[in-house]
């Protein structure tokens, strides 16, 4: 028996799955196609682009209600309509282009949610006026250490939807103005940016997020 073969056939811990290449991840990160290369790639490592931030509040925002595979579907429609999440653009949106887009069938047509995006690009502009980047902004809300789990296992993961922090979050961006961002939405956001690490253990990335994370230079 080869090595390959004998991880294929190992136990793995709860909440981890092992992919078509042999390795383990996070329970949803072979649930769906696409959904391994945004686990692998992009889902709790760091970020600071301005764009990619508010891309993914905007689509936090759009998911609510929704499976988050209806939303990543749809993520090329939704940076083409909305000129890649360059917010400054975004927030010059007008009443025509809030009726375009409530037409367009590939995106999530909810008028509500629409038209908080180019809300909260207004508001991203604010953030930059205010704290010199909307980065800088998100990043003051990263968990220290100590309100960290020791170890994130499935059963840990499983019990937090929302957290201090992210309840501070939506509450200090309802304050500024911004829309259809509450506590869930806000710790989803903080996971896939990375301002938290929860893939769990034994997951193939985890090491690589937390590499990325000490490595990372925050905002402001």
């Amino acid at each position: 028996m080869d090595e390959t073969t004998h991880e294929k056939k190992t136990p793995l811990p709860a909440g981890l799955v092992r992919g078509q290449d042999g390795h383990a991840r996070c329970f949803w990160g072979d649930a769906a196609p696409g959904f391994a290369h945004y686990h692998d790639t992009e889902w709790g490592f760091p970020v600071e682009d301005e764009h990619k931030l508010f891309e993914k509040v905007c689509l936090e925002g759009f998911q609510s209600g929704l499976s988050w595979r209806t939303v990543l579907d749809k993520r090329p429609a939704f940076r083409e309509v909305f000129l890649d999440f360059d917010f400054e653009k975004v927030a010059r949106f007008d009443e025509t282009d809030i009726e375009r887009l409530v037409q367009d069938a590939r995106i999530i047509r909810h008028r509500g949610k629409i038209t908080a995006t180019i809300n909260n690009a207004q508001k991203a502009c604010d953030a930059v006026d205010t704290y010199g980047s909307l980065g800088a902004l998100l990043w003051r809300y990263e968990p220290p250490p100590e309100r960290r789990p020791a170890r994130m296992t499935h059963d840990v993961m499983r019990q937090i939807s929302k957290t201090e922090d992210s309840i501070r979050l939506a509450k200090d961006l309802k304050k500024m103005g911004w829309k259809f961002f509450g506590p869930t939405t806000a710790y989803a956001f903080m996971q896939a940016m990375g301002l938290v690490n929860d893939h769990i253990e034994g997951c193939l990335v985890r090491e690589q997020c937390e590499a990325a994370r000490a490595a990372f230079v925050r905002p402001g």
